[in-house]
Protein backbone atom coordinates (compact mmCIF):
# COMPACT_ATOMS: atom_id res chain seq x y z
CA UNK A 1 0.00 0.00 0.00
CA UNK A 2 1.46 3.28 -1.02
CA UNK A 3 0.82 5.86 1.42
CA UNK A 4 1.69 10.10 0.89
CA UNK A 5 4.29 11.59 3.16
CA UNK A 6 1.63 14.62 4.29
CA UNK A 7 -0.83 11.69 5.00
CA UNK A 8 1.59 9.98 7.46
CA UNK A 9 2.58 13.95 8.87
CA UNK A 10 -0.99 14.55 9.34
CA UNK A 11 -1.96 11.20 11.37
CA UNK A 12 0.87 11.48 13.00
CA UNK A 13 0.43 15.10 14.27
CA UNK A 14 -3.43 14.12 14.38
CA UNK A 15 -2.10 10.76 17.00
CA UNK A 16 -0.13 13.09 19.13
CA UNK A 17 -3.10 15.60 19.87
CA UNK A 18 -5.32 13.06 20.32
CA UNK A 19 -3.36 11.66 23.24
CA UNK A 20 -1.99 15.23 24.53
CA UNK A 21 -6.15 16.08 25.05
CA UNK A 22 -6.65 12.49 26.38
CA UNK A 23 -4.08 13.32 29.04
CA UNK A 24 -5.32 16.83 30.33
CA UNK A 25 -8.91 14.97 30.25
CA UNK A 26 -7.20 12.80 32.69
CA UNK A 27 -5.98 14.92 34.80
CA UNK A 28 -8.64 17.29 34.99
CA UNK A 29 -10.67 14.07 36.16
CA UNK A 30 -8.69 12.80 38.54
CA UNK A 31 -7.99 16.51 39.89
CA UNK A 32 -11.79 16.61 41.19
CA UNK A 33 -11.09 13.37 43.38
CA UNK A 34 -7.93 14.28 44.65
CA UNK A 35 -8.36 18.19 44.92
CA UNK A 36 -6.81 19.29 48.59
CA UNK A 37 -9.36 20.78 50.81
CA UNK A 38 -8.26 24.33 52.31
CA UNK A 39 -7.19 24.73 55.47
CA UNK A 40 -9.22 26.36 57.91
CA UNK A 41 -7.42 29.28 59.55
CA UNK A 42 -6.97 29.47 63.43
CA UNK A 43 -8.51 32.37 65.17
CA UNK A 44 -5.58 34.75 66.37
CA UNK A 45 -6.58 37.21 69.03
CA UNK A 46 -5.20 41.00 68.23
CA UNK A 47 -2.96 42.07 71.59
CA UNK A 48 -2.68 45.64 72.52
CA UNK A 49 -0.45 48.16 71.08
CA UNK A 50 3.37 47.81 72.27
CA UNK A 51 4.94 50.71 74.09
CA UNK A 52 7.41 52.41 72.59
CA UNK A 53 9.02 54.71 75.33
CA UNK A 54 13.07 53.91 75.45
CA UNK A 55 12.33 54.06 79.40
CA UNK A 56 11.24 50.21 79.85
CA UNK A 57 12.16 48.35 83.10
CA UNK A 58 14.12 44.64 82.06
CA UNK A 59 11.55 42.99 83.31
CA UNK A 60 9.07 44.34 80.89
CA UNK A 61 11.38 44.54 78.22
CA UNK A 62 11.32 40.74 78.47
CA UNK A 63 8.19 40.30 78.32
CA UNK A 64 8.12 42.09 74.88
CA UNK A 65 10.58 40.09 73.88
CA UNK A 66 8.82 36.81 74.69
CA UNK A 67 5.14 38.35 73.21
CA UNK A 68 7.29 39.38 69.72
CA UNK A 69 9.05 35.23 69.73
CA UNK A 70 5.78 34.24 70.09
CA UNK A 71 4.12 36.54 67.35
CA UNK A 72 6.66 35.46 65.07
CA UNK A 73 7.00 31.55 65.50
CA UNK A 74 3.36 31.68 65.54
CA UNK A 75 3.78 33.40 61.97
CA UNK A 76 6.13 31.30 60.56
CA UNK A 77 4.11 27.89 62.18
CA UNK A 78 6.84 26.69 64.37
CA UNK A 79 7.51 26.23 67.78
CA UNK A 80 9.13 29.20 69.53
CA UNK A 81 12.04 26.67 70.48
CA UNK A 82 12.93 26.60 66.86
CA UNK A 83 13.81 30.03 66.46
CA UNK A 84 15.96 31.87 67.59
CA UNK A 85 15.99 36.09 67.78
CA UNK A 86 18.96 37.49 67.74
CA UNK A 87 18.52 40.76 68.42
CA UNK A 88 15.79 43.06 70.00
CA UNK A 89 16.65 47.17 68.94
CA UNK A 90 13.85 49.73 68.57
CA UNK A 91 14.14 51.81 65.13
Amino acid sequence: MDVPVWMTCVIGVGVVFAGLLFLILICSFMGLFFKNKPVEKKNTVKSAPISTDNNIDPKERGNLVAAASVAIAESLGKDVSAIRIISFKKK
